[in-house]
């Protein structure tokens, strides 16, 4: 893997215990990777964290924002950066080591042959640990309810881990993403599929995060169920 073959892409808010664990694993999983972390001002110095594990070896770069501008901006913010410096695949993943890092392998290895590559914890079953009964239920049936409305061929509409080619972000134009939270990452998927390139779903076993507090909730599953249908009938 050269150094600018692959860019690990991820928004951090408030996650300076987990970061060094998430940096060493993708070190041990994909050697020669890069890693860009962008955060929102997190202020337990996530920042500075990354800064400092960046110096050691010169693999992790950081961008700086000034506060939290949600989960979609911070993506298309880094896509774009990834862009600029002539990176030929992207991996998205999050911060608190809910998405582990000895997946990292078969995930870009999928990305070999398909143009988008998806994380799936809903692949074989339901492969999810230490989530309530109420909240695997409404992703169970937020997954089932975009599937049904946008007709995307996938299992794990709003899996946040994924591997993409260069060309799909190229054709799908980042800047034109426009919403945030599970609905950017279902319409992330919904304009590749709409724009015909292939998809494979790698089966993952999310673990709920270690430390620190999760920053989806209520709120941002309403505004999904809400931009599904937006896709469908109006930014196709």
């Amino acid at each position: 893997m050269s150094g600018r073959d692959l860019l690990v892409v991820v928004p951090t808010y408030n996650e300076r215990d987990n970061l060094p664990e998430l940096v060493d694993g993708i070190r041990a999983n994909l050697p020669g990777a890069h890693v860009l972390v962008v955060d929102d001002g997190s202020p337990d110095g996530t920042a500075t964290v990354a800064r400092e594990l960046g110096a050691r070896n010169g693999d992790v770069d950081v961008l700086e924002r000034d506060r939290p501008r949600g989960i979609g901006s911070a993506y298309r913010h880094g896509f774009r950066a990834g862009l600029e410096r002539g990176y030929r695949r992207f991996v998205s993943m999050d911060g608190d080591l809910s998405h582990e890092p000895k997946y990292l392998p078969a995930l870009v290895g999928a990305s070999e042959t398909a143009d988008f590559a998806i994380g799936s914890r809903y692949l074989h079953g339901v492969s999810v640990v230490n989530w309530s009964l109420g909240r695997l239920a409404a992703s169970v049936g937020a997954n089932a309810y975009a599937r049904t409305v946008t007709g995307l061929p996938v299992r794990d509409c709003t899996s946040g881990f994924q591997c993409v080619r260069r060309e799909v972000l190229e054709a799908i134009g980042i800047d034109g993403l426009r919403r945030d939270g599970y609905a950017f990452l279902i319409e992330f998927k919904y304009r590749a599929f709409r724009r015909g390139f292939r998809f494979q779903e790698v089966p993952i076993v999310f673990v709920e995060r270690r430390s620190g507090i999760s920053k989806n909730g209520i709120p941002s599953g309403v505004k999904t169920m809400w931009a599904v249908w937006a896709l469908r009938f109006g930014a196709g």
